[in-house]
């Protein structure tokens, strides 16, 4: 990496654009990253660790969805946060909606990427099918979704002239995408997490599209170390990392550009998933705490327990619930023996009234949220 060199500003005419080097050639790894990688590994087996041996993994990982959505949204000046994006949008306040809108299309798009993966690889054709879903009928729908950009863009600023930074001109971002999905599958020695740690910086660099770059560079990371086998399940997400040290983050890229200095944005990336990765494992043993807690409270409903158990693990995997839901779940008579249901529900703690609903009364499995 001493030999690193991320690039230069070319003139355009009336402005220079970032055209970055290539990545796809030999590296040779900076040995003061490896105390760094060694932790990122211990702590992303552990990780994984839970995958195996926890019991329906999956109720949870659709929570860890919502937060990577939320919070990677939130990036990009979205307003939702997590309890608003479990709510069905017609109880969603309007001036909300597009934003709700916004982190439903992230959910769906990380959810077919991850399926995708197992007929395309981690590829240009899978990062533009994620972008098309992404902008499907939300802000940047009019903006070339699934498209690499044929037109300049640039970050910050009115206008080209007093732009932050102008990433590298169109009829190059085809070859540097190749370029960067022929190092993604390149064998040869580099190490898996400074590799995407990598791809994430270029693919930011490049900005190949005019819109919701941001937010596909970041499940990148998720769908690069699953393909990889680093994650067995989707458990891993840097957006809440990245938002809580928003100003470092952008400082870090833009240090590998004007300082050539790659190994700080390697040690900031390693950070982030080894603080992740520990904050998740802490998740998920809240998550088997309260698990114990809920069913001790449950079973001191009698009759009722065995219907309140069926509530509980829906609300693991969808926190938020109304009587018609209850109703169903449950297959009790009527509405007035569900609301009696919530009611002891209520009565022992386990769920809360959510106030300020547009429509129906919804319940909230409110210390579950609060993990995330």
């Amino acid at each position: 990496m001493k030999k690193f060199e991320s690039g230069e500003y070319i003139s355009q005419g009336n402005y220079k654009s970032f055209q970055p080097g290539k990545v796809n050639r030999k590296w040779d790894i900076d040995l003061d990253l490896i105390p760094l990688l060694s932790e990122a590994d211990r702590k992303l087996g552990g990780l994984n660790t839970y995958s195996d041996y926890i019991p329906n993994i999956d109720l949870f990982v659709s929570m860890h969805v919502l937060k990577e959505a939320s919070q990677s949204n939130k990036i990009e000046g979205t307003k939702t946060n997590i309890k608003d994006a479990l709510l069905n949008k017609e109880e969603v306040s309007s001036e909300k909606r597009d934003d709700w809108d916004e982190v439903q299309n992230y959910i769906t798009a990380l959810n077919e990427a991850i399926i995708n993966l197992k007929r395309i690889p981690f590829s240009s054709r899978l990062i533009k099918n994620t972008h098309k879903i992404l902008l499907k009928g939300v802000r940047g729908k009019n903006k070339s979704p699934g498209e690499f950009r044929k037109i300049q863009n640039f970050i910050g600023g009115a206008d080209l002239q007093d732009a932050t930074y102008i990433p590298p001109v169109p009829n190059t971002v085809g070859e540097y995408m190749s370029d960067l999905e022929k190092f993604a599958h390149n064998e040869d020695y580099f190490h898996d997490l400074l590799k995407i740690a990598l791809i994430h910086y270029q693919f930011e660099t490049i900005h190949p599209f005019l819109d919701g770059n941001g937010r596909v560079g970041r499940l990148l990371i998720t769908l690069f170390l699953i393909e990889k086998n680093i994650l067995k399940k989707p458990v891993l997400y840097l957006s809440d990392f990245f938002e809580r040290n928003r100003m470092l983050y952008y400082d870090n890229l833009r240090v590998v550009q004007s300082n050539n200095d790659l190994k700080q944005w390697f040690k900031f990336f390693l950070v982030g998933v080894i603080e992740t990765s520990q904050n998740s494992i802490e998740t998920f043993d809240k998550i088997l705490k309260l698990r114990e807690d809920v069913g001790k409270k449950i079973q001191t409903l009698g009759v009722r327990a065995k219907n309140a158990n069926k509530i509980i693990e829906h609300l693991f995997k969808n926190p938020v619930i109304e009587v018609n839901e209850v109703k169903a779940l449950t297959g009790l008579s009527s509405l007035t023996s569900a609301y009696k249901l919530i009611g002891e529900m209520e009565r022992i703690r386990v769920i809360k009234e959510m106030k300020g609903a547009k429509r129906n009364r919804i319940f909230l499995f409110k210390e579950y949220i609060d993990l995330f």
